[in-house]
């Protein structure tokens, strides 16, 4: 360990890798409410949390764990179950008279279309403002599990009725699929390459009767 007068040791937390105090205090010089996003192996877990001089008060919580209360038989930890556990902390958020939140992801790596965004998805579906980008969030076939297994998204569907929700009208991954490559054909191949076959002949025509047209006039001034 090094010594010296000018050594700084870190605080403790943030040798152990669980807070970064640089971006915490960026996020409480906000004062907004936090919505902290955690997640484990097996669980994903949303606080709403405000800063006070005792500590982090909550306001409302939700853990992928009050799923199961729900019927929910599938993974805890998976995008569905995070859409759902943001839902759900949205909804009592905005029960608690909570309607604006600031993401708080900690030390966690983020990931575009990840865990994590599928939460903030839930949340802002459920009526909460939460600010994100553009592109983060995962796409709706995910959110429903779609890439999982079929049957999962009628899961998802029933937990969100549960949950005093409505049925979300959702475009087939069909179509957007069939869509997405008829988009990426380029138009009219055959057709620029047609003219192009044609002008060619046309110019090898050119050529030979200009050709000819000389020795035609010459035979003639011999006889």
């Amino acid at each position: 360990m090094a010594t010296g007068p000018r050594y700084k040791v870190a605080f403790r937390r943030r040798r152990e890798g669980v807070t970064d105090y640089y971006v915490r205090k960026k996020l409480l010089s906000g004062r907004e409410t936090r919505a902290v996003v955690r997640r484990s192996s097996k669980y994903v877990s949303v606080q709403l949390a405000d800063f006070t001089m005792n500590g982090d008060a909550v306001i409302a919580a939700a853990s992928s764990k009050d799923l199961k209360e729900m019927g929910w038989t599938n993974s805890c930890s998976s995008i569905p179950a995070a859409y759902l556990t943001g839902y759900l902390a949205g909804k009592r958020a905005l029960k608690a008279g909570i309607e604006y939140a600031v993401l708080d992801i900690g030390m966690q790596t983020p990931a575009k279309g990840a865990v994590l965004f599928a939460v903030v998805a839930g949340m802002v579906e459920a009526g909460l403002e939460v600010p994100h980008g553009d592109g983060v969030l995962p796409t709706d076939d995910r959110l429903y599990g779609e890439h999982i297994n079929g049957s999962i998204s009628k899961d998802v569907e029933s937990a969100i009725l549960a949950m005093g929700g409505v049925k979300k009208e959702r475009k087939p991954a069909a179509a957007k699929t069939k869509v997405a490559k008829d988009a990426g054909k380029p138009a009219d191949k055959s057709a620029a390459k047609k003219p192009a076959a044609k002008d060619k002949g046309a110019d090898k025509t050119a050529d030979k009767s200009a050709a000819k047209a000389p020795a035609n006039k010459k035979v003639k001034e011999a006889e």
